[in-house]
């Protein structure tokens, strides 16, 4: 997958995060597995052996996180991802979410009843073919959603050693640290990028923590001006829109780990490229003015 022309990107130049409390240390440019699935995230791709090939190539460029769930496809990706890795490299931290499920019409309801989650946790294993999960996010559909009954639920399978580390997804300050009260949280994963800069304050309060943030949507929620902003920026460093976007996040804070998605090798190679970059202060300035531009 590589030739004279082209060097295999690196995804160790983004640095390292080692999880608080735990032994787990990972490369800040990790792989979001997702579209690995059908249209929608729903069914199997067209071409199985193109996904499991982004699979072997992402470790092969040094990515050590894979983010994943059972409800994409649902549990085709987690197939996927057991046929072209396991058995695992041992320094590979597999991330997985719980808390909804995929309907038969491809809906997404959330689901964190003690049924739910136990059998979500369960899935996760089985189809990932591993004792236990390195990291369960629990995710969460409002501001106003408890965290501290299904939390409970996954520090029962924690203490049985079904899952090593607990994170949340789609939450507030507020649901963080109830969730702290119950067990120790290591990554909180919300949507957040360049332009959508609601969660700045968290960010900051974590990485006083040492807790990892990981943003999902790089590129998501941006207006035609942002994104000519945007463009522009990366036009002025002969790169792509999207590696300026994930770069910044990667200089926004030490505890951003960023886990771009792709279903192609090409593209995985242009996101994992972003590692390397080092924004100057004239981008960073125009690129911290977008989030207020019109």
């Amino acid at each position: 997958m590589t030739d004279a022309t082209h060097t295999r990107p690196d995804a160790r130049q983004a640095g390292r995060l080692t999880f608080p409390g735990t032994d787990i240390s990972v490369n800040r440019m990790g792989y979001g597995a997702m579209q690995l699935a059908g249209p929608h995230v729903f069914g199997p791709p067209a071409d199985e052996d193109a996904a499991r090939a982004v699979l072997k190539e992402a470790v092969a460029c040094g990515v050590d996180h894979i983010d994943t769930s059972d409800f994409y496809g649902p549990y085709v990706v987690n197939r996927l991802i057991d046929e072209a890795l396991r058995p695992y490299p041992e320094a590979l931290t597999l991330v997985t979410k719980v808390g909804a499920f995929r309907d038969e019409k491809g809906g997404w309801p959330l689901d964190r009843s003690p049924e739910g989650l136990t059998r979500a946790v369960h899935d996760n294993l089985d189809h990932l073919g591993i004792d236990r999960i390195d990291v369960v996010n629990l995710r969460m559909g409002g501001p106003e959603d408890d965290v501290i009954e299904p939390l409970g639920v996954l520090k029962r399978f924690q203490d049985e050693g079904r899952i090593a580390h607990i994170g949340l997804s789609n939450v507030t300050a507020a649901q963080v640290r109830a969730g702290q009260s119950v067990v120790p949280i290591v990554c909180v994963q919300n949507q957040y990028n360049v332009v959508f800069r609601g969660d700045d304050a968290l960010i900051d309060s974590l990485a006083d923590e040492g807790i990892a943030y990981v943003p999902f949507f790089p590129l998501g929620g941006f207006t035609p001006i942002q994104s000519a902003g945007l463009d522009g920026v990366a036009r002025d460093l002969g790169v792509s829109a999207q590696q300026v976007a994930l770069a910044w996040l990667l200089q926004r804070s030490p505890n951003i780990l960023v886990i771009p998605g792709t279903s192609s090798v090409a593209h995985l190679h242009d996101n994992i490229a972003a590692a390397a970059l080092s924004l100057p202060d004239d981008a960073l300035a125009k690129l911290n003015g977008l989030a207020t531009a019109g």
